[in-house]
């Protein structure tokens, strides 16, 4: 990006930044339901008491947050570690291998703080010094694993497949709905920790979730453009969602790349085929959803966008086909010109920490230029102007702090110190 380019991206993210920080924060919390899934995974205070089990207390005691003090090292690497650091002294329960909630936090915001460890384990500057965290992660991520409902009802909830839970799952937690979007997201990052790691667990439990996301797929004649996965495994649940059948259409195709399993790729292409039939809009965008009479929601999100550029740019990886590459150039454009650092500073960090990834891997692929400068002058403006002398980067009206918001800007800074060949 040419140098007046940038400072023109600066200046407009700077100005709709500040307004988002003083802005309701309403137009992206109205992406999860209000009630039993609150969308804002905000920090609540919590001390691990003398009735949690001896058991947990162990199994996690051996994972503290990392050691503080000053990193010796500068550039984003640094203020990933900082970002990294901060997360874990206001966020992590020390003993527990869970995040501070209700009192833990949701599988959406721990599904971030899995990736943002992910991420930074990618950094060569950063895995000797959080290598342990990836144990750490995975202990906690245990804990919203719901092996044993076999279809059984949870409240008005029920589970034919074996998932994680959108709650802690019992006895610490209420564990009920799965919500598929959260499923991706943990998936993904579980196929990176095993190329980290080779711990064959993590390869398992990717299968696992894809197994959730296969068999949530509604094929019913019924439904007004049949096929698509819906946004969680309530029975009330009705939409059918762009954020939940293209994640899967990547988790899909990363799982075929690891076990060689033609399924999985051919779930990918029915997957991202859906979504180009059913949510493509006149503009070259994917709406949000459609609902069961086929209705499309136009809203526009930047990383339902990122989930479509990833999931053609990694089909075209796997298959060599150049229209699923044509497909996610053309998205990229029609995206990069639609979300401008405005629409991109009204969104929580979450969707853009999403958008990123996807779009820096496609430029990575098509050696094209752009996303990269982009990312660095949002996370930067976050840093100099919405970060605590804490290292805590905040958000929303009031601006606060909260872990989906800091683990999405640690991430960032991650992905820009690693190489894109590490994002997926």
């Amino acid at each position: 990006m040419p140098a007046e380019m940038r400072w023109t991206f600066q200046c407009a993210l700077a100005a709709c930044l500040m307004l988002a920080a003083l802005a309701p924060a309403a137009s992206w919390a109205a992406r999860r339901p209000s009630g039993p899934y609150p969308a804002g995974a905000t920090r609540a205070s919590f001390t691990l008491s003398r009735g949690q089990p001896a058991k947990r207390r162990a199994r996690a005691a051996s994972h503290p947050p990392a050691k503080q003090g000053k990193p010796a090292l500068g550039g984003d690497p640094a203020r990933a570690l900082l970002g990294f650091q901060a997360m874990q002294r206001n966020y992590y329960i020390l003993g527990s291998g869970l995040y501070k909630g209700e009192p833990f936090s949701y599988l959406w915001p721990f599904s971030q703080a899995l990736a943002a460890t992910v991420t930074a384990n990618e950094v060569p500057a950063l895995r000797r010094q959080l290598g342990r965290e990836l144990k750490a992660r995975m202990i906690g991520l245990g804990d919203y694993f719901d092996g044993d409902n076999s279809g059984a009802p949870e409240g008005t909830f029920t589970s034919a497949q074996a998932a994680f839970d959108g709650a802690v799952a019992p006895p610490a937690g209420p564990g009920g709905t799965k919500y598929y979007d959260d499923n991706d997201w943990v998936g993904l990052e579980l196929l990176r920790l095993y190329r980290l790691t080779h711990e064959r667990a993590a390869l398992n439990l990717a299968e696992q979730i894809m197994a959730f996301e296969m068999a949530g797929w509604q094929a019913s004649p019924e439904l007004g453009c049949p096929g698509g996965i819906p946004f969680s495994n309530s029975p009330q649940n009705s939409e059918r969602n762009t954020i939940t059948t293209a994640p899967a259409a990547e988790l899909g195709v990363r799982l075929y790349a690891f076990t060689g399993n033609a399924a999985y790729l051919q779930f990918a292409e029915q997957a991202y085929a859906w979504v180009r039939t059913c949510l493509l809009e006149p503009s070259g965008l994917y709406g949000d959803h459609v609902n069961k009479r086929g209705i499309v929601e136009p809203r526009l999100w930047s990383y339902t966008q990122g989930a479509m550029i990833g999931a053609g740019t990694l089909l075209y990886q796997a298959t060599g086909n150049p229209e699923y590459l044509t497909q996610a150039s053309q998205t990229a454009q029609a995206a990069g010109a639609y979300f401008t650092p405005s629409r991109l500073g009204g969104e929580i960090p979450f969707f853009p920490s999403v958008y990123f990834r996807n779009l820096m891997y496609y430029d990575a692929v098509t050696q094209t230029s752009g996303a990269r400068s982009q990312a660095q002058s949002y996370v930067d403006y976050f840093w100099a102007h919405l970060r605590t002398s804490s290292d805590l980067f905040v958000y929303g009206s009031p601006p606060s702090g909260q872990l989906l918001v800091q683990a999405a800007i640690v991430q960032i800074y991650a992905l820009l110190s690693s190489s894109p060949s590490t994002y997926f």
